[in-house]
Protein backbone atom coordinates (compact mmCIF):
# COMPACT_ATOMS: atom_id res chain seq x y z
CA UNK A 1 0.00 0.00 0.00
CA UNK A 2 1.25 3.53 -0.74
CA UNK A 3 1.98 5.82 2.22
CA UNK A 4 -1.01 7.62 3.65
CA UNK A 5 -1.52 11.21 2.42
CA UNK A 6 0.66 13.50 4.48
CA UNK A 7 3.00 10.70 5.58
CA UNK A 8 6.60 10.95 4.42
CA UNK A 9 7.84 8.20 2.10
CA UNK A 10 10.50 6.18 3.90
CA UNK A 11 13.48 5.31 1.70
CA UNK A 12 16.55 3.30 2.64
CA UNK A 13 19.87 3.80 0.87
CA UNK A 14 21.59 0.52 0.08
CA UNK A 15 25.18 1.73 0.06
CA UNK A 16 26.74 4.72 1.79
CA UNK A 17 29.26 6.05 -0.71
CA UNK A 18 29.80 9.37 -2.46
CA UNK A 19 26.63 9.32 -4.56
CA UNK A 20 24.46 8.48 -1.54
CA UNK A 21 25.76 11.67 0.02
CA UNK A 22 24.90 13.68 -3.10
CA UNK A 23 21.34 12.36 -3.08
CA UNK A 24 20.97 12.89 0.66
CA UNK A 25 21.95 16.57 0.54
CA UNK A 26 19.08 17.20 -1.83
CA UNK A 27 16.63 15.03 0.09
CA UNK A 28 17.06 17.23 3.15
CA UNK A 29 14.99 19.87 1.31
CA UNK A 30 12.12 17.43 0.61
CA UNK A 31 9.99 16.84 3.73
CA UNK A 32 7.86 14.28 1.85
CA UNK A 33 10.84 11.85 1.79
CA UNK A 34 12.76 10.56 4.84
CA UNK A 35 15.95 8.54 4.50
CA UNK A 36 17.59 5.65 6.34
CA UNK A 37 20.95 4.07 5.55
CA UNK A 38 22.21 0.52 5.12
CA UNK A 39 25.86 -0.48 4.79
CA UNK A 40 27.95 -3.57 5.38
CA UNK A 41 29.83 -1.26 7.76
CA UNK A 42 27.41 -0.32 10.56
CA UNK A 43 29.57 2.65 11.59
CA UNK A 44 29.32 4.02 8.05
CA UNK A 45 25.53 3.74 8.11
CA UNK A 46 25.41 5.47 11.49
CA UNK A 47 27.65 8.24 10.17
CA UNK A 48 25.29 8.90 7.24
CA UNK A 49 22.23 8.82 9.47
CA UNK A 50 23.79 11.41 11.77
CA UNK A 51 25.08 13.60 8.96
CA UNK A 52 21.81 13.73 7.04
CA UNK A 53 19.32 13.55 9.91
CA UNK A 54 18.24 10.07 8.86
CA UNK A 55 15.72 7.80 10.53
CA UNK A 56 17.53 4.47 10.95
CA UNK A 57 20.85 2.76 10.29
CA UNK A 58 21.21 -0.89 9.24
CA UNK A 59 24.29 -3.09 9.30
CA UNK A 60 23.41 -4.88 6.06
CA UNK A 61 21.12 -4.49 3.07
CA UNK A 62 18.81 -7.36 3.98
CA UNK A 63 17.92 -5.71 7.28
CA UNK A 64 16.67 -2.65 5.39
CA UNK A 65 14.71 -4.82 2.95
CA UNK A 66 13.08 -6.68 5.85
CA UNK A 67 11.94 -3.51 7.62
CA UNK A 68 8.18 -3.04 7.04
CA UNK A 69 8.57 0.70 7.69
CA UNK A 70 10.69 1.09 4.53
CA UNK A 71 8.60 1.97 1.47
CA UNK A 72 11.40 2.19 -1.09
CA UNK A 73 15.14 1.70 -1.52
CA UNK A 74 17.82 3.66 -3.34
CA UNK A 75 20.44 1.35 -4.82
CA UNK A 76 23.69 3.32 -4.68
CA UNK A 77 26.37 0.65 -5.05
CA UNK A 78 28.53 -0.22 -8.13
CA UNK A 79 26.51 -1.26 -11.23
CA UNK A 80 27.62 -4.89 -11.07
CA UNK A 81 25.57 -5.24 -7.87
CA UNK A 82 22.45 -3.44 -9.06
CA UNK A 83 20.42 -6.27 -10.54
CA UNK A 84 20.56 -8.63 -7.56
CA UNK A 85 19.59 -5.84 -5.16
CA UNK A 86 16.82 -4.61 -7.46
CA UNK A 87 15.30 -8.09 -7.66
CA UNK A 88 15.64 -8.61 -3.90
CA UNK A 89 13.98 -5.25 -3.20
CA UNK A 90 11.06 -5.97 -5.52
CA UNK A 91 10.61 -9.43 -3.97
CA UNK A 92 10.46 -7.69 -0.59
CA UNK A 93 7.71 -5.41 -1.88
CA UNK A 94 9.79 -2.24 -2.05
CA UNK A 95 9.76 0.48 -4.68
CA UNK A 96 13.20 1.06 -6.22
CA UNK A 97 15.32 3.97 -7.38
CA UNK A 98 18.42 2.45 -8.97
CA UNK A 99 21.40 4.68 -9.70
CA UNK A 100 22.65 5.03 -13.25
CA UNK A 101 24.06 3.20 -15.13
CA UNK A 102 21.30 0.91 -13.99
CA UNK A 103 22.69 -2.40 -15.27
CA UNK A 104 25.69 -3.60 -17.31
CA UNK A 105 23.65 -5.62 -19.85
CA UNK A 106 20.45 -5.14 -21.83
CA UNK A 107 19.08 -8.47 -20.63
CA UNK A 108 19.38 -7.20 -17.05
CA UNK A 109 16.88 -4.45 -17.87
CA UNK A 110 14.42 -6.98 -19.27
CA UNK A 111 14.76 -9.14 -16.16
CA UNK A 112 14.12 -6.12 -13.95
CA UNK A 113 11.11 -5.03 -16.03
CA UNK A 114 9.51 -8.47 -15.62
CA UNK A 115 10.16 -8.42 -11.86
CA UNK A 116 8.78 -4.88 -11.54
CA UNK A 117 5.58 -5.82 -13.34
CA UNK A 118 5.12 -8.95 -11.24
CA UNK A 119 5.66 -7.00 -8.02
CA UNK A 120 3.50 -4.06 -9.16
CA UNK A 121 6.03 -1.60 -7.81
CA UNK A 122 7.66 1.59 -9.12
CA UNK A 123 11.21 1.43 -10.47
CA UNK A 124 12.89 4.69 -11.42
CA UNK A 125 16.38 4.88 -12.92
CA UNK A 126 18.33 7.68 -11.25
CA UNK A 127 19.11 9.67 -14.39
CA UNK A 128 18.93 13.04 -12.65
CA UNK A 129 20.03 14.89 -15.79
CA UNK A 130 16.65 14.07 -17.32
CA UNK A 131 15.06 16.29 -14.67
CA UNK A 132 17.59 19.12 -14.46
CA UNK A 133 16.39 22.61 -15.46
CA UNK A 134 18.71 22.75 -18.50
CA UNK A 135 17.14 19.64 -20.04
CA UNK A 136 13.62 20.86 -19.30
CA UNK A 137 14.44 24.26 -20.82
CA UNK A 138 15.96 22.81 -24.00
CA UNK A 139 13.03 20.44 -24.51
CA UNK A 140 10.64 23.35 -24.14
CA UNK A 141 12.51 25.60 -26.58
CA UNK A 142 12.65 22.91 -29.26
CA UNK A 143 8.98 22.07 -28.75
CA UNK A 144 8.14 25.76 -29.23
CA UNK A 145 10.05 25.75 -32.52
CA UNK A 146 12.14 28.79 -31.60
CA UNK A 147 14.96 27.74 -33.97
CA UNK A 148 12.77 26.00 -36.53
CA UNK A 149 13.73 22.54 -37.73
CA UNK A 150 16.71 21.11 -35.85
CA UNK A 151 19.64 20.55 -38.24
CA UNK A 152 22.63 19.76 -36.02
CA UNK A 153 23.38 19.35 -32.32
CA UNK A 154 26.79 19.76 -30.73
CA UNK A 155 27.44 18.76 -27.11
CA UNK A 156 30.78 19.31 -25.37
CA UNK A 157 31.67 18.09 -21.89
CA UNK A 158 35.38 17.99 -21.10
CA UNK A 159 37.23 18.27 -17.81
CA UNK A 160 40.27 16.85 -16.08
CA UNK A 161 38.73 14.79 -13.29
CA UNK A 162 40.75 11.63 -12.60
CA UNK A 163 39.63 9.00 -10.11
CA UNK A 164 41.81 7.78 -7.24
CA UNK A 165 43.67 4.49 -7.54
CA UNK A 166 41.34 2.72 -5.13
CA UNK A 167 38.12 3.95 -6.79
CA UNK A 168 35.87 1.05 -7.86
CA UNK A 169 35.35 2.74 -11.23
CA UNK A 170 38.84 1.58 -12.21
CA UNK A 171 37.47 -1.98 -12.19
CA UNK A 172 35.33 -2.41 -15.30
CA UNK A 173 33.85 -5.63 -13.91
CA UNK A 174 32.29 -3.49 -11.15
CA UNK A 175 31.61 -0.29 -13.14
CA UNK A 176 30.31 -2.05 -16.24
CA UNK A 177 32.57 -0.10 -18.57
CA UNK A 178 34.89 2.84 -19.00
CA UNK A 179 34.38 6.49 -18.02
CA UNK A 180 31.92 7.13 -20.84
CA UNK A 181 29.74 4.18 -19.80
CA UNK A 182 29.77 5.16 -16.13
CA UNK A 183 29.34 8.94 -16.40
CA UNK A 184 28.92 9.80 -20.07
CA UNK A 185 25.50 8.13 -19.96
CA UNK A 186 24.20 11.45 -18.56
CA UNK A 187 25.20 13.27 -21.73
CA UNK A 188 24.03 10.52 -24.06
CA UNK A 189 20.63 10.73 -22.38
CA UNK A 190 20.54 14.52 -22.68
CA UNK A 191 21.31 14.31 -26.40
CA UNK A 192 18.56 11.75 -26.92
CA UNK A 193 15.88 13.28 -24.71
CA UNK A 194 15.29 16.68 -26.32
CA UNK A 195 12.41 15.60 -28.58
CA UNK A 196 13.88 13.87 -31.64
CA UNK A 197 15.09 10.34 -30.88
CA UNK A 198 18.52 9.01 -31.87
CA UNK A 199 18.24 6.30 -34.53
CA UNK A 200 21.89 5.76 -35.53
CA UNK A 201 24.99 6.19 -33.39
CA UNK A 202 28.73 5.51 -33.56
CA UNK A 203 31.54 5.95 -31.06
CA UNK A 204 35.20 6.69 -31.69
CA UNK A 205 37.61 6.42 -28.76
CA UNK A 206 40.94 8.29 -28.91
CA UNK A 207 43.98 6.20 -28.11
CA UNK A 208 44.02 5.85 -24.31
CA UNK A 209 46.87 7.52 -22.49
CA UNK A 210 49.94 5.36 -21.91
CA UNK A 211 51.16 7.65 -19.14
CA UNK A 212 51.14 6.09 -15.66
CA UNK A 213 48.42 7.35 -13.36
CA UNK A 214 45.90 6.39 -10.71
CA UNK A 215 42.90 6.54 -13.07
CA UNK A 216 43.35 3.53 -15.35
CA UNK A 217 40.15 3.89 -17.39
CA UNK A 218 39.71 5.02 -20.98
CA UNK A 219 38.44 8.54 -20.37
CA UNK A 220 37.54 10.10 -23.73
CA UNK A 221 34.97 9.42 -26.44
CA UNK A 222 33.66 11.09 -29.61
CA UNK A 223 30.09 10.10 -30.47
CA UNK A 224 28.30 10.86 -33.76
CA UNK A 225 24.61 10.23 -34.24
CA UNK A 226 21.52 10.82 -36.39
CA UNK A 227 18.01 11.72 -35.21
CA UNK A 228 14.69 10.43 -36.48
CA UNK A 229 13.86 13.90 -37.89
CA UNK A 230 16.95 13.94 -40.14
CA UNK A 231 19.13 16.08 -37.86
CA UNK A 232 22.65 15.00 -36.92
CA UNK A 233 24.71 15.45 -33.79
CA UNK A 234 28.06 14.98 -32.09
CA UNK A 235 29.11 14.60 -28.47
CA UNK A 236 32.66 15.38 -27.34
CA UNK A 237 33.30 13.74 -23.95
CA UNK A 238 36.50 13.61 -21.92
CA UNK A 239 37.59 13.38 -18.32
CA UNK A 240 41.28 13.96 -19.13
CA UNK A 241 41.22 17.38 -20.87
CA UNK A 242 41.70 20.50 -18.72
CA UNK A 243 38.83 22.99 -18.88
CA UNK A 244 38.04 26.38 -17.39
CA UNK A 245 36.57 25.97 -13.88
CA UNK A 246 36.96 22.18 -14.24
CA UNK A 247 34.23 21.81 -16.86
CA UNK A 248 32.92 25.15 -18.19
CA UNK A 249 32.11 24.61 -21.90
CA UNK A 250 29.48 25.61 -24.45
CA UNK A 251 27.25 23.46 -26.62
CA UNK A 252 24.88 24.37 -29.45
CA UNK A 253 21.65 23.34 -31.14
CA UNK A 254 21.50 24.55 -34.76
CA UNK A 255 18.13 25.08 -36.44
CA UNK A 256 17.05 26.45 -39.80
CA UNK A 257 15.79 29.62 -38.09
CA UNK A 258 18.32 30.11 -35.34
CA UNK A 259 20.80 28.74 -32.83
CA UNK A 260 20.57 27.83 -29.13
CA UNK A 261 23.92 28.20 -27.36
CA UNK A 262 24.16 26.88 -23.82
CA UNK A 263 26.73 26.33 -21.13
CA UNK A 264 26.97 22.56 -21.08
CA UNK A 265 26.26 22.22 -17.36
CA UNK A 266 23.21 24.49 -17.46
CA UNK A 267 24.43 27.88 -16.21
CA UNK A 268 22.86 29.88 -19.06
CA UNK A 269 21.16 29.53 -22.45
CA UNK A 270 21.36 32.08 -25.31
CA UNK A 271 18.51 31.85 -27.81
CA UNK A 272 18.81 33.48 -31.24
CA UNK A 273 15.89 32.54 -33.46
CA UNK A 274 12.26 33.56 -33.81
CA UNK A 275 11.71 36.80 -31.92
CA UNK A 276 14.34 38.87 -30.15
CA UNK A 277 17.53 37.25 -28.85
CA UNK A 278 17.20 36.29 -25.22
CA UNK A 279 19.15 34.79 -22.36
CA UNK A 280 17.52 32.10 -20.24
CA UNK A 281 18.92 31.06 -16.88
CA UNK A 282 17.61 27.51 -16.35
CA UNK A 283 16.46 26.76 -12.87
CA UNK A 284 16.57 30.36 -11.67
CA UNK A 285 13.68 29.45 -9.36
CA UNK A 286 15.32 26.12 -8.55
CA UNK A 287 18.85 27.41 -8.15
CA UNK A 288 19.65 24.75 -5.57
CA UNK A 289 18.44 21.96 -7.87
CA UNK A 290 20.59 22.71 -10.92
CA UNK A 291 21.32 18.97 -11.29
CA UNK A 292 17.70 17.84 -11.01
CA UNK A 293 17.89 15.59 -7.94
CA UNK A 294 14.95 17.18 -6.13
CA UNK A 295 12.76 17.03 -9.22
CA UNK A 296 13.74 13.38 -9.69
CA UNK A 297 12.72 12.46 -6.14
CA UNK A 298 9.50 14.45 -6.47
CA UNK A 299 8.66 12.32 -9.52
CA UNK A 300 9.58 9.14 -7.62
CA UNK A 301 7.38 10.09 -4.66
CA UNK A 302 4.45 11.03 -6.89
CA UNK A 303 4.73 7.75 -8.81
CA UNK A 304 4.69 5.78 -5.54
CA UNK A 305 1.65 7.65 -4.23
CA UNK A 306 -0.39 7.48 -7.44
CA UNK A 307 0.79 4.23 -9.01
CA UNK A 308 1.67 5.97 -12.28
CA UNK A 309 4.95 5.36 -14.12
CA UNK A 310 7.81 7.77 -13.43
CA UNK A 311 9.42 9.70 -16.27
CA UNK A 312 12.70 7.74 -16.11
CA UNK A 313 11.36 4.22 -16.45
CA UNK A 314 13.41 1.10 -17.01
CA UNK A 315 12.17 1.10 -20.60
CA UNK A 316 13.49 4.63 -21.19
CA UNK A 317 16.82 3.77 -19.60
CA UNK A 318 17.02 0.63 -21.76
CA UNK A 319 16.83 2.84 -24.84
CA UNK A 320 19.88 4.72 -23.58
CA UNK A 321 21.68 1.47 -22.79
CA UNK A 322 21.12 0.06 -26.28
CA UNK A 323 22.62 3.25 -27.73
CA UNK A 324 25.53 2.91 -25.31
CA UNK A 325 26.16 -0.63 -26.52
CA UNK A 326 26.40 0.65 -30.10
CA UNK A 327 28.84 3.35 -28.97
CA UNK A 328 31.04 0.78 -27.25
CA UNK A 329 30.97 -1.43 -30.36
CA UNK A 330 32.14 1.51 -32.49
Amino acid sequence: MPPEPGDAIQVAFLGCGFIAGVHSRHLQALPQVRASYASRDRARAEEFRDRFDGVRAYDDYQAALADPEVDAVVISVPPALHLDLTLAALEAGKHVLVEKPAFPHAEDFRTAIAARDAAERVVLVGENDHYKPLAVTLRGLLAEGVIGDLVMAHFTTVADKPKAADDWRNDESMAGGDAFFEEGIHWLHLAGSLGPRITEIHGLRPTPSAAPGADRRARSMLVAFAYDNGATGALFYSREVPSLLRGLRTSKLYGREGVITFESNGAAVLVRGRGLPRVVVPGVREARDIRGYRAMYADFAAAIRTGRAPEMTLERALEDHLLMEQVRDG
